[in-house]
């Protein structure tokens, strides 16, 4: 099903009827009542978005202190988004009564990560960072491959583009020290 043809069959829908329709591939977004696609991850992108969370995960999860989740569907206020990475802090994943991770999280994340992708247009991505920081996301990340850079979001000031040896602020408990170099460094390997 094409793009279009869900936008047709979707017109009104509201976020609860949305989150009834099955997922598809790549990843359907709702923005307050718009529909957009994700694009399908090429090569840099599904490198630096599976290296940033493991990256993440080997210093975070096994000290119960955060975790990144990748493509995670998350849905709150008038929006359900699905992050390039999601970070959730230990205490706020809505973890089941058997101690398993659920399948609806139904709110921001604490740290966002996005990756610019060719084809995305970089207001709509940076517009869901925004929208998680105003849900109570504690840091956002926008990754731009193709100037190397990285646009961060903090809670209490301004957003900072780093870049070269600019080292990225991460959620306080988290003991990793990357700088923008390291990052996009990735993408070499051979």
């Amino acid at each position: 099903m094409t793009i279009s043809a869900v936008k047709d069959i979707t017109k009104d829908i509201t976020l609860e009827k949305f989150l009834m329709m099955p997922e598809t591939k790549p990843a359907l977004e709702f923005l307050a009542g718009d529909i957009i696609q994700k694009p399908m991850p090429k090569g840099r992108h599904s490198r630096l978005q599976g290296k940033l969370s493991s990256e993440i995960n080997l210093v975070s999860e096994s000290e119960k202190i955060a975790y990144a989740f990748p493509e995670l569907r998350c849905s709150f206020g008038s929006r359900s988004i699905v992050p390039d990475i999601a970070v959730f802090t230990w205490e706020h994943i809505p973890f089941l009564s058997s101690g398993e991770v659920p399948d609806r999280f139904e709110q921001s994340p604490d740290w966002v990560i996005e990756i610019l992708s060719p084809e995305q247009k970089s207001n709509k991505v940076i517009g869901n960072i925004l929208y998680c920081m105003e849900h109570g996301c504690k840091l956002g990340w926008f990754l731009d491959p193709d100037d190397l850079s990285i646009l961060v979001f903090l809670c209490d000031r301004q957003p900072i583009l780093m870049e070269k040896t600019d080292i990225l602020p991460v959620l306080a408990g988290i003991e990793l020290k990357l700088t923008v170099d390291d990052v996009f460094g990735w993408l070499k390997m051979a």
